[in-house]
């Protein structure tokens, strides 16, 4: 055989093989450049009437970390073990690089799970091998030679900062540790997606911080593209472009973090968003009246800035559109992609101007005002 020929047939047996996408973008040019496309996917598990996926149409763009939030039961795992076909959907289809995976034989799913990574919530390694042995596994089944197996799993312990730990069993690592050690092996066969099951869910705050950084940074140096399922608002906060969320097998809502976030729209993203808002402090909910109770009282506002400007609102100008005293009893702004979000609840008094003219000029200022009561 030719070398041209060698090299066609190698091209050829590869998941992603750009004979199959021009192919398949001839035939749906509709497609586009998503590097993972849901059409019309629905689940349903033997035995349960209600799916467990239901008419997802989704596309994961190459490069992007993506994030997929539900509450417990809403289809998060469904979904995400559709992508390297774990799970068999019941109907629909799942594409990557424009390629029908359902297409696939056993062989060509083997190829494809080489070049899809995957962590898990708990870990899954192998006590009785050490941390070498765990990242090596992989690469000794699919028969790689040994100095090739050496040289990539020495880089990847680098990757992850855990060259020191190589001869290390799991039971001495942390939780953090083991999940660096989980993020090394997933790697190992070089691969073009990366999907995390939860992966930061059995991890105290700064070590999910520390995750969270390490998946940020393999993003940008490898290129991957990125999809993690999570019930946690703040993770997707901290690392995601885009974020779908899912309720009871169905797509609620999706769009840029910051959008979501900004201004969640369906009932399900605001209680998802709940914890990373502040309750208002008791000593100030003792004190608020739905009535004021004279026209001196000092009127609560609520007001959430949303994202759509890239700047940060000027709190001068605020103060000047209010007028008289305005003390700030809470919140803050932060950047999300950029965007300024976040709110603050303030306190107006001795204005010039009635409660209603406050209310209205506070409009001005922010996306939502919320009038939480008044105080004397």
């Amino acid at each position: 055989m030719s070398a041209v020929s060698a090299r066609v047939a190698q091209e050829q047996q590869r998941p992603f093989a750009p004979l199959q996408q021009a192919r398949q973008r001839a035939l749906h040019p509709e497609l586009g450049n998503a590097h993972v496309r849901f059409i019309g996917l629905g689940k349903t598990y033997p035995g349960q009437q209600a799916p467990a996926l239901d008419g997802i149409d989704l596309n994961i763009q190459h490069g992007e970390i993506f994030g997929i939030i539900g509450r417990s039961g809403a289809g998060k795992s469904s979904l995400i073990r559709t992508i390297n076909r774990l799970e068999q959907p019941s109907h629909g289809r799942v594409l990557i690089d424009q390629v029908d995976i359902g297409e696939y034989d056993e062989d060509r799913l083997v190829r494809l799970r080489r070049r899809i990574g995957m962590i898990f919530q708990h870990f899954n390694l192998m006590s009785a091998k050490t941390v070498w042995q765990n990242v090596e596994l992989p690469l000794k089944v699919a028969g790689v030679p040994k100095a090739q197996r050496q040289r990539k799993v020495a880089e990847l312990l680098e990757l992850v900062g855990l060259q020191e730990k190589h001869h290390v069993y799991p039971a001495q690592l942390s939780g953090g540790q083991k999940q660096r050690v989980g993020i090394a092996r997933a790697l190992v066969h070089d691969p073009e997606i990366l999907l995390c099951d939860e992966a930061t869910s059995a991890l105290d705050p700064e070590t999910t911080e520390s995750i969270l950084g390490l998946l940020r940074d393999i993003n940008q140096r490898l290129g991957l593209t990125i999809v993690l399922i999570t019930h946690e608002m703040a993770v997707i906060r901290d690392i995601c472009h885009r974020v779908v969320v899912l309720e009871r097998g169905r797509i609620v809502e999706q769009g840029a973090v910051w959008q979501v976030f900004g201004d969640p729209q369906h009932e399900v993203s605001k209680t998802l968003l709940a914890p990373l808002q502040a309750a208002l402090p008791a000593a100030l909910q003792a004190r608020l009246q739905a009535q004021a109770p004279s026209p001196e009282a000092a009127l609560v506002l609520n007001l959430r800035v949303s994202g759509k400007d890239k700047q940060a609102p000027e709190l001068s100008s605020l103060f000047t559109l209010l007028g008289g005293q305005i003390s700030l009893l809470q919140g803050g702004i932060e950047p999300i992609q950029g965007r300024a979000l976040g709110q603050l609840v303030v306190s107006v008094a001795h204005s010039p101007h009635s409660h209603e003219q406050v209310i209205e000029r506070a409009r001005q200022w922010a996306a939502q005002v919320e009038v939480l009561g008044y105080v004397v």
